[in-house]
C-alpha cells in the first residue's frame, strides 16, 4: 500500500471503479481498490424487485470497511438504502463529492422520434411509468446488466423469437458522461419533471464513525451543496419506505440560495408530483413525501 493511500471498497463495475478512481483523484493520494461482489452482481440478470432492491449493490461493500478490509466505501448514491433499519451501524455518509448531471436520458432516438408502439429497454418502473405519461403508446422490456451491455442491445430484437427490435434504452447522464460515452445520448430529460432516481448523479462516500483521520480527509471533499440536496432526496424515500425497485423519484437542488425539493409518486397508477422549498433537508424530504401519499405535511 502506497503512503497515504486509502483502501476503496467499490463494486468492480466499469463504472465503480472509475467513481472509485474520482474519489481517489479528488483526495489527493494514490489508492488501493478493493474490488467486492455484491449480491446484485451476481444475480445480474434478475430484476431487481425480485430481489428486494435494497442493499443489493452496497452490503458487501460496506462490510469489507466494517471488517478492516478497506478504509472507505464508495457507492453510486442512488444504490445506497435510505430507510433507517437498513442503515448500517458504525458507518456514516461522511462524503458527496459534487454532484454530475442527475437527469435520465434516451439512447438510440429522441422521445419525439420514437414511431407509434415503439419498444423501450428498462429495468427502472420509476423511468417507464414517467415514459408512460409522455407516451403511452410505448411498449417496455426490462434490461439488467452494466451499461454497455444495455447499450449494445439497442437495434437489437427484444428476445427470442420475438420479431421486435428494441428501439432505445433508457440511462442516465452522469454514468454516460463518466464512462465517456455522452456522445451516445440522444436525448435528455428534465430532471425537475422526468424526476430522477433519488441520489442519481451522486457519489457516496462512507466511513467507519471511529475513524477520526479518516473522517477529517473526506471532509475536505465533501460538497456541501450536493450533500445537502442527497440528505433530503433520501428523507424523503425513507419517509416513503420505497426501495430503488418503486416508481418514485426525488430531485433536490438550490434556487436563489434555497433548498427546492420535487418528488414524485405513482399513486393508484397515476402519476403525481409534488414541490416544496425549505431550509432543513430532512425536515423538507418527509413533508414532501407526506405531501404526495396524502398525509399531514
Amino acid at each position: 500500500m502506497s503512503p497515504g493511500a486509502l483502501r476503496i471498497a467499490t463494486r468492480g463495475s466499469p463504472l465503480a471503479l472509475v467513481q472509485a478512481e474520482l474519489v481517489a483523484t479528488r483526495l489527493g493520494a494514490g489508492a488501493d481498490i478493493v474490488v467486492i461482489k455484491t449480491e446484485g452482481d451476481r444475480r445480474a440478470d434478475e430484476p431487481l424487485r425480485e430481489m428486494g432492491g435494497r442493499g443489493v449493490f452496497t452490503t458487501e461493500v460496506q462490510a469489507a470497511v466494517l471488517d478492516g478490509r478497506a478504509d472507505i466505501a464508495v457507492h453510486s448514491a442512488k444504490d445506497l438504502p435510505s430507510s433507517p433499519e437498513l442503515q448500517v451501524e458504525g458507518l456514516v455518509l461522511a462524503a458527496i463529492p459534487e454532484r454530475a448531471d442527475p437527469s435520465d436520458c434516451l439512447i438510440g432516438t429522441t422521445l419525439a422520434a420514437l414511431p407509434q408502439g415503439a419498444t423501450v429497454g428498462t429495468g427502472s418502473p420509476r423511468r417507464e411509468a414517467l415514459l408512460r405519461h409522455l407516451r403511452p403508446d410505448l411498449n417496455f422490456v426490462g434490461l439488467r446488466g452494466n451499461i454497455a451491455t444495455r447499450l449494445a442491445r439497442v437495434g437489437e430484437p427484444v428476445g427470442s423469437g420475438d420479431k421486435r427490435l428494441l428501439d432505445a434504452v433508457v440511462g442516465a447522464v452522469a454514468a454516460l458522461t463518466r464512462l465517456d460515452l455522452s456522445d451516445r445520448i440522444d436525448d435528455v430529460f428534465d430532471a425537475a419533471t422526468f424526476v430522477p432516481q433519488v441520489g442519481q448523479g451522486a457519489i457516496a462516500v462512507e466511513a467507519r464513525q471511529d475513524d477520526a483521520s479518516t473522517l477529517g480527509r473526506l471532509a475536505a471533499i465533501d460538497n456541501a451543496d450536493a450533500h445537502t440536496a442527497v440528505l433530503a432526496e433520501r428523507a424523503f424515500l425513507a419517509t416513503l419506505g420505497g426501495g430503488c425497485d418503486a416508481p418514485v423519484g426525488a430531485y433536490a437542488h438550490f434556487v436563489a440560495g434555497t433548498l427546492s425539493l420535487v418528488g414524485f409518486l405513482v399513486v393508484d397508477d397515476q402519476p403525481c408530483w409534488y414541490r416544496a422549498r425549505g431550509d432543513e433537508p430532512l425536515a423538507l424530504g418527509a413533508s414532501v413525501a407526506n405531501a404526495l401519499r396524502g398525509d399531514a405535511a
